[in-house]
């Protein structure tokens, strides 16, 4: 794959993922985290803190970038990951949904592997 196309790649999951995690929580002491692992290229964001006695730690968003490919590994969004990629202009057949099993993925109208 193309470096720079790597590099824009790289950019906007980053750019989507703090946008989100910049949210604050309403209702309890929740802080949202992103972690950006660009040498292996995995990005995560993360929810931890209280819920009263409850302790939060998730995986809200979990994205792998494979062979030139955006793969959605984990997606706890309300409308989905991957119409946010959409909307930064990454084609579909670039953005695998890792999350759905491979004999559904022909039917998800992305990228299958």
């Amino acid at each position: 794959m193309d470096y720079t196309k790597l590099e824009d790649y790289r950019q906007v999951i980053e750019t989507i993922l703090s946008e989100y995690a910049s949210l604050p929580y309403s209702y309890a002491k929740i802080q949202s985290e992103v972690v950006f692992d660009r040498t292996r290229d995995r990005y995560l964001w993360m929810d931890i803190g209280w819920d009263g006695d409850r302790r939060i730690h998730g995986c809200l968003v979990h994205i792998d970038l494979i062979d030139g490919k955006i793969w959605i590994q984990r997606d706890g969004t309300e409308e989905g990951i991957a119409a946010d990629l959409e909307r930064a202009g990454i084609p579909k057949e670039h953005i695998v949904l890792g999350f759905r099993p491979p004999e559904l993925r022909p039917y998800t109208g992305y990228a299958v592997a």
